[in-house]
């Protein structure tokens, strides 16, 4: 498993940018208000990103120490794929709100930040989650074992494997 390449953050967040953008225009456009998100969506993206460190946390002790239990690897793997995917959500959450944030930013009347504390937060939290996740995924790469050798790394007369 390869880790999380920054481009497919930042595609993430640009396509959840301009769904952001467009969903305002499109309410807009309806004679609807623009939207804002609820309290409770950075709130959940933080503790997602809480509990993505919590479950990354045993795959880091068992790397780093021979005291600590071994994990099952399938399990790493698991909260590894989890947090690979809680930092693309979070990426996708940080675009969307920047874009509600810039369509409300090009309006003539811009709302007052009472009314924006939701976006603004849901902006912080989404990049508390791609940080986090980002370092849950760190937790669970495991070393090579020392047995293993590439074939560039086989002793001359050796065969490679």
């Amino acid at each position: 498993m390869t880790r999380t390449s920054p481009l497919a953050l930042i595609v993430a967040a640009v396509l959840g940018g301009g769904v952001g953008f467009l969903v305002d225009h499109l309410l807009t456009l309806s004679g609807r208000p623009t939207f804002s998100p609820a309290v409770g969506l950075p709130i959940l993206l933080v503790l997602l990103g809480a509990i993505t460190l919590a479950l990354a946390w045993p795959v880091r002790r068992s790397v780093r120490s021979a005291d600590a239990p071994r994990v099952d690897p399938f399990r790493a793997v698991r909260i590894a794929m989890l947090a690979k995917a809680s930092s693309l959500v979070g990426a996708a959450f940080l675009g969307a709100a920047l874009g509600l944030v810039l369509y409300v930013s090009t309006r003539p009347v811009t709302p007052g930040l009472g009314s924006m504390a939701t976006t603004i937060a849901t902006i912080a939290a989404g990049a508390v989650l791609v940080v986090a996740a980002l370092v849950a995924e760190h937790f669970c790469s495991l070393p090579k074992d020392p047995d293993e050798r590439d074939r560039d790394d086989a002793e001359p007369g050796e065969p490679a494997h």
